[in-house]
């Protein structure tokens, strides 16, 4: 009983010993200072900043830096946030946290720009991002007491832009930077554009808040309101109002000037190459870990193209690449055991956090450890294990194509027949909705979920392998090249990619015992092409209809086993609905189209032996 007694008492105490080490405001007030600084960039204009500085004194702590557009509240130097950095143990850890609204949001001077281009031999201009936070730096090692001059950034989505814009021309004391899910090329891969199609829902309902004017200086408490649909059915309201152009007319007439840039710049001209950042990535110096989710439903493309040009651009590098099964910032924002109905073989952000994100600063900042990660730290759903990897992709990796048959086959055998195809019609004012049920936001975990919701429509083409003999690892890119014709002069091919699970599975959604997993879809890619870009971004190019024509394009990377047991689906449509605004199949102005231009496409998609569609993908 004593023993007994005793062990009760040790366990109380080790409970209130670590409820007491839990992060809040209360333990953040208890162990930091907080200052609040105007700091002055070369043109004069002032940006606003947080500051908190550990109490303790004993030692010299290095600056970890946030920049944001999404406000660094709470504002008054006696309002404390609720944790520091991106996880608790950060706090714990002890650095110097500082957080700057950036030029132009909320209580920094100046005129916001987004994603401000970047100064270049054709821009002349005296700042940039990367100026203001060169400046930013240099203040902060010069000014903030008891800083070991060594400095950080990290960041998430737009703050991950200004972690990769730190990499341009940085400042000697800039060590080492995690751009995270960074936004990256806003007209290829992107939030607001994929394969040059708008994403219609994402950019009316971000921008219809972020982008609006400010008068002047404000907090988030004077923050313009979100918009609220009293239909609260997203399809019904953009069917309704077809014309994207009017809709900035109708909703946005008080705000968004960045709309008008949409309208104005549609094909990949000088507005969008100058706000390419990827475009700039040279001579970098401070070590990097880029940091992303395979299921991203915002800036998949940003990680792994981030990654991919800085190896490019430079020879001599200390770049690293971390991929999880990881919705935007779920790394950070959940434990990483599941995504919707998909389970995984662990608390993928836990091991993330504890392995990398901590480790990376603490060996860069503080001298403390051995950081020594692999190249590429992958992990792979469906077989649920992370890889590493000596580059991404991997050059272990081989070409596997996978060619679209009669009757719905997959199969990796050319076909031999000849004039086969399949012949279908196409009509934007009935599209393919992009997730089951009605549409009041859009969801995260569409780009995980079940796809039989839209299996059996007729403008939904569908392809399967038989049941897989042996796992089929996918690690990297992939690509669709269709043999397609059409009635039309354009139209848009969203190219899935689909794990269906065998009848026999045991597998259970963490969501809800009613949902069937026999059968399930799961979607591991989904991907889209506004075919006028099909010979190039730069320009537009019509079809000739009737003309069998090469659509040849490049999904975003995967990292996936499809089990023994499994299949390997390919679906394809052309209206993925209102995740991607409707092409009104004509070769005109999309912003300006009327109800009446949205007119039926009859496609055909051929697969013979001179005219074969086929994905091809990296396996390992």
């Amino acid at each position: 009983m004593k023993k007994q007694f005793l062990f009760c008492i040790l366990f109380v105490f080790i409970l209130l010993k670590g409820y007491a080490q839990e992060v809040d405001e209360e333990y953040i007030k208890a162990n930091y200072d907080k200052t609040e600084e105007y700091i002055t960039m070369r043109d004069g204009v002032k940006l606003f900043t947080s500051i908190y500085t550990p109490k303790d004194k004993s030692q010299k702590y290095p600056i970890l830096l946030n920049r944001t557009p999404y406000t660094l509240a709470p504002y008054g130097e006696d309002k404390y946030k609720s944790s520091l950095g991106n996880f608790p143990q950060m706090a714990k850890e002890k650095y110097i946290f500082v957080y700057q609204d950036v030029r132009g949001k909320w209580m920094s001077e100046g005129v916001f720009e987004n994603i401000r281009p970047t100064r270049s031999k054709d821009n002349k201009a005296k700042i940039d991002e990367s100026t203001d936070t060169y400046d930013t730096i240099d203040w902060l090692v010069k000014k903030v007491k008891n800083n070991n001059g060594k400095v950080g950034m990290y960041g998430i989505s737009y703050p991950g832009f200004y972690s990769t814009v730190a990499l341009v021309d940085s400042h000697p004391a800039l060590k080492a930077v995690s751009p995270q899910a960074p936004v990256t090329d806003w007209f290829i891969g992107d939030d607001f554009r994929h394969g040059g199609a708008l994403f219609l829902m994402d950019a009316f309902r971000f921008m219809y808040t972020f982008d609006a004017p400010r008068p002047k200086p404000m907090t988030n408490a004077d923050a313009p309101k979100g918009f609220n649909l009293i239909s609260k059915d997203y399809y019904k309201f953009f069917l309704q109002n077809p014309s994207i152009g009017k809709l900035k007319d109708e909703y946005l007439g008080h705000t968004v000037k960045f709309w008008d840039d949409l309208a104005k710049h549609q094909t990949l001209d000088t507005f969008w190459s100058s706000r390419t950042i990827t475009n700039y990535v040279n001579n970098v110096k401070p070590a990097v870990m880029i940091v992303g989710g395979t299921f991203d439903a915002e800036d998949t493309y940003g990680a792994f193209e981030t990654y991919r040009q800085i190896e490019q651009r430079n020879k001599v590098n200390n770049n690293i690449l971390v991929i999880g099964p990881w919705f935007h910032g779920g790394w950070v924002r959940s434990a990483g055991d599941s995504f919707g109905d998909i389970r995984f073989g662990e608390k993928t952000s836990l091991t993330y956090q504890e392995k990398f994100e901590l480790p990376f600063f603490d060996y860069y900042l503080k001298g403390k450890g051995d950081f020594k990660a692999a190249e590429a730290n992958i992990y792979f759903s469906g077989s649920n294990e992370w890889k590493t990897f000596a580059q991404w992709p991997p050059k272990e990796t081989s070409t596997k194509t996978y060619y679209l048959k009669q009757n719905q086959k997959l199969s990796t055998a050319q076909p031999q027949n000849n004039n086969a195809y399949t012949e279908y019609i196409s009509d934007p004012n009935k599209p393919v909705p992009f997730q089951e049920g009605i549409i009041t936001e859009r969801t995260r975990e569409y780009m995980i979920a079940d796809q039989r919701f839209v299996a059996n429509r007729p403008d939904v083409l569908v392809f399967e392998t038989d049941i897989l003999e042996e796992d089929l690892t996918l690690a990297g890119p992939i690509t669709a090249d269709l043999k397609v014709s059409m009635t039309g002069t354009d139209a848009d091919f969203i190219v899935k990619v689909i794990d269906v699970y065998p009848d026999a599975t045991k597998s259970t959604s963490p969501l809800s015992e009613k949902v069937v997993m026999k059968g399930y879809q799961m979607l591991i890619r989904g991907e889209v092409l506004r075919g006028r870009f099909r010979e190039g971004f730069d320009k537009e190019k019509a079809f000739k209809p009737n003309e069998i024509t090469t659509v040849k394009f490049t999904l975003p990377d995967v990292a996936h086993t499809i089990k023994k047991g499994h299949k390997l689906m390919i679906q394809i449509q052309h209206t993925w609905f209102p995740l991607v605004d409707r092409n009104p199949n004509q070769m005109i102005d999309v912003f300006k189209a009327k109800e009446e231009d949205f007119i039926k496409n009859t496609h055909r998609l051929y697969f013979d032996k001179n005219n074969s569609s086929s994905i091809s993908f990296s396996t390992l």
